[in-house]
């Protein structure tokens, strides 16, 4: 290893372009990071020496970024056997995330200036920033200093959910100009399908539907700024659209586990339970209208609803899966299907990366100058994923057995180099 300057971390390799037509998949440059301060000062032809010096087996990212993650730690320590924001950290790191948002349906919620303070103070020790959400509950009002929002329509952790469309309409009121992220589930239709047979019935595609257009009225009744998230179904798409056309600004995410898994395939996973989410896995035509979505730009962001809920308790029906660890393997599984390298930066890197430094002292999602010294470096080489590799706390994945093209190598926080095993 050569060590340019004392100061300085120096990344040389082939880099994802621009994008467009015109543009080829990499360029070879050369990454100066600035340890004292963690910001890039200069990106330039390559030299042939630096810290990494990589060959055409390796492409160089701006670090991931996931809008959607679930650490579970708070104050009052009842999930952090879950996970804690430092084995979050670690799985982070080994998906290739540099940065994460994190959501707020904790035991003891972040709903107001003192206990939102509380739970970002448990963050100082993770090596990976994080942008905490504060939530929206029946009688909470936006905080004093600027944070993003969570608002859960239906039943989840704690008590930060709604019985109806008056509740939501009186506490959305009081957030105008605000960005407000959505757990986009009608919690009439869903009362209406209790007891159903199966998850997927007691949760049906309606529920998602109706939920994103009661949003989008409400948004545009009171001035917010919406964002779906995890979104399953392709209507629900078709809705975001329609609004973006009327002129609202509207975006949206999709998560690993709706892209993958739909309800025929779902049976190769070998505990296709575990697979339990909410919303559920949908219909193929739900996955592909969605993958197109991301394909073409319509859903902004891939983001994971990281949920390191234990083994046991998935054995007990709990909703949710995990995907912090294989983040950035699963971008080669996208490859496969026709993503590029430029598309495939845009939704994991600069689209997450711009939300995300709105709240954090670094801005995220660029190899430029001024940027955070933040890169997720990947090396074309299968791997298999495998339960024992995993940081997670969970201690699974719905990915286990699967053989994605490529890992991550390195993950570069500000400067400091994390290599990566799998």
């Amino acid at each position: 290893m050569i060590t340019r300057a004392s100061h300085l971390v120096v990344v040389e390799g082939p880099f994802v372009g621009p994008g467009g037509d015109a543009s080829p998949p990499t360029v070879p440059r050369r990454v100066e990071i600035d340890i004292r301060t963690g910001l890039i000062t200069a990106v330039s032809e390559p030299r042939g020496t630096g810290d990494i010096v990589l060959g055409d087996d390796h492409v160089i990212f701006s670090g991931l970024v996931d809008r959607h993650v679930h650490a579970r730690e708070d104050p009052s320590g009842e999930d952090t056997y879950k996970e804690s924001f430092q084995t979050a950290a670690d799985a982070a790191l080994h998906g290739g995330i540099v940065a994460y948002a994190e959501m707020p349906n904790n035991p003891q919620p972040p709903v107001d200036d003192a206990s939102y303070i509380a739970k970002r103070d448990l963050t100082h020790g993770s090596f990976v920033d994080v942008v905490l959400y504060a939530g929206v509950g029946v009688h909470t009002r936006p905080l004093s200093f600027p944070v993003p929002y969570k608002t859960y329509m239906g039943p989840s952790i704690g008590d930060l959910f709604f019985e109806d469309e008056a509740q939501l309409r009186d506490a959305l009121s009081r957030y105008r100009g605000q960005l407000i992220a959505f757990h986009a589930e009608d919690p009439v239709i869903l009362e209406r399908h209790r007891g159903a047979s199966t998850h997927a019935e007691s949760r049906p595609p309606e529920a998602e539907i109706e939920a994103i257009r009661l949003i989008l009225r409400i948004a545009e009744n009171y001035g917010f700024r919406p964002h779906i998230c995890h979104l399953s179904t392709a209507e629900g798409l078709e809705l975001i659209r329609s609004a973006r056309k009327r002129g609202l600004h509207v975006t949206t995410e999709v998560s690993p586990h709706h892209l993958f898994y739909d309800q025929d395939n779902a049976s190769t996973f070998a505990h296709p339970d575990f697979l339990q989410c909410n919303p559920p896995i949908r219909s193929r035509l739900d996955r592909i209208a969605l993958l197109e979505g991301l394909r073409y730009g319509d859903i902004e962001c891939l983001a994971t609803d990281h949920a390191p809920h234990s083994l046991d308790e998935k054995r007990r029906g709990i909703s949710g899966v995990t995907h912090l660890d294989t983040f950035g393997p699963f971008l080669f599984w996208l490859m496969s299907q026709g993503f590029d390298l430029a598309t495939l930066q845009r939704v994991a890197s600069e689209n997450p990366g711009r939300f995300v430094s709105r709240y954090l002292p670094h801005r995220y999602g660029r190899i430029e100058p001024g940027f955070a010294g933040a890169l997720t470096i990947f090396e074309k080489k299968e791997i298999t994923i495998r339960r024992g590799d995993l940081k997670t706390r969970s201690g699974w994945s719905p990915f286990e057995g699967v053989t994605f093209g490529g890992r991550v190598s390195h993950t570069v926080v500000r400067g400091r180099i994390f290599p990566q095993n799998f």
